[in-house]
């Protein structure tokens, strides 16, 4: 177990109570944020690393499905320092600590950073100044639950109110959602588990707003299950990517051309797990979990759900102990009092 975190069931059997607790208090600091101008004009640019990149995915599909203009980068694929944009840059980070992260927010001017953190104080809410929304110091696990469902809310709710929007009604409920699909995905997890036990490798795809949520599938599966995966957006699998599919799980999410590719794969004889709102018929390669129609940020929270349960049965089964990470990187976070 490492230091300064949380053993992994007991964050994911509280998930849910945190999150409840976290909606109204990052909901009040976005509308603060709105009132004093900061969450207008040209969209926001997410710049994140891992967990937090994948983070961003829904809530940029959110605000260009409204047509604002917004991206997602990951903080250490580009040069730094960063040329001045009109677009204020959003850096997000649930340690506070994340290097890459940290050097993109000091390469530009501070009125164009907004930060979005779980540890505070930090490098990074040290940087955000007045513009930062906090998670409130979350107790979170060493492979992220509840530090990434947040950081999903708190991105959601930022896009739900640029440029004038409205707080979706849905956050107010989310976590009693979330509780009563967790029971259902715990449940379903423990039977698809084996599945997993002797796989070489996992595929986690995603609809174009769920792109993020495969990512944080794939980042979790090498985390915790120590299996090879890879997570993209539905699209990006269809041009190519699919004709590797052997040997491994597919975890696909969406309602529309998901089925499609799952119905695809299963008949193959691969072994899929359909994440949908959409009822489908079982087979013996076609397995489904349920998931209520959400706003595209809300939905991306109940599917970390989902992820997390099958992940922690699937270290179960293949005797790991989903506490142990194999590496340890002495750059990629800073110490805390150094920005």
């Amino acid at each position: 177990m490492t230091q300064g975190y949380v053993p992994y069931a007991r964050a994911r059997r509280e998930q849910s109570e945190s999150l409840g607790r976290a909606v109204p208090r990052i909901t009040d600091q976005v509308l603060s944020l709105a009132s004093d101008g900061r969450l207008s004009g040209p969209g926001p640019v997410f710049v994140g690393i891992g967990a937090s990149y994948a983070a961003a995915g829904a809530p940029v599909w959110a605000l260009r499905s409204r047509g604002i203009h917004s991206w997602r980068l990951g903080a250490g694929d580009l040069p730094v320092p960063y040329p001045r944009s009109e677009h204020p840059i959003v850096g997000v980070s649930q340690s506070g600590r994340s290097a890459e992260t940290l050097a993109v927010l000091e390469s530009i001017p501070a009125d164009q950073r907004i930060v979005v953190v779980n540890t505070d104080p930090s490098p990074m809410s040290a940087l955000g100044g007045a513009a930062t929304v906090m998670l409130g110091n979350l107790e979170d696990s060493y492979a992220s639950t509840i530090g990434y469902t947040a950081t999903v809310t708190a991105l959601g709710i930022l896009a739900d109110v640029w440029g004038g929007g409205a707080v979706d009604p849905g956050w107010a409920h989310l976590a009693e959602t979330f509780a009563e699909l967790d029971e259902e995905a715990r449940k379903k997890a423990d039977t698809l588990a084996p599945l997993f036990a002797s796989a070489t490798s996992a595929d986690f795809v995603g609809a174009g707003p769920a792109a993020g949520s495969a990512e944080a599938g794939a980042l979790l599966f090498r985390e915790a299950a120590r299996i090879p995966a890879t997570g993209m957006s539905t699209r990006q699998y269809l041009h190519g990517s699919m004709e590797s599919a052997g040997g491994g799980v597919h975890v696909v999410l969406g309602d529309s051309r998901e089925l499609d590719l799952a119905f695809m794969l299963s008949n193959a004889g691969h072994h899929v797990i359909l994440v949908s709102a959409e009822p489908v018929h079982e087979t013996q390669t076609l397995h489904t979990i349920a998931v209520p129609h959400r706003p595209a940020s809300q939905r991306a929270v109940l599917e970390a759900s989902v992820l997390q349960s099958l992940v922690q049965a699937v270290a179960a089964v293949r005797g790991l102990d989903i506490e142990e990470f194999v590496f340890h990187n002495a750059d990629t976070k800073v110490s805390a009092g150094e920005a």
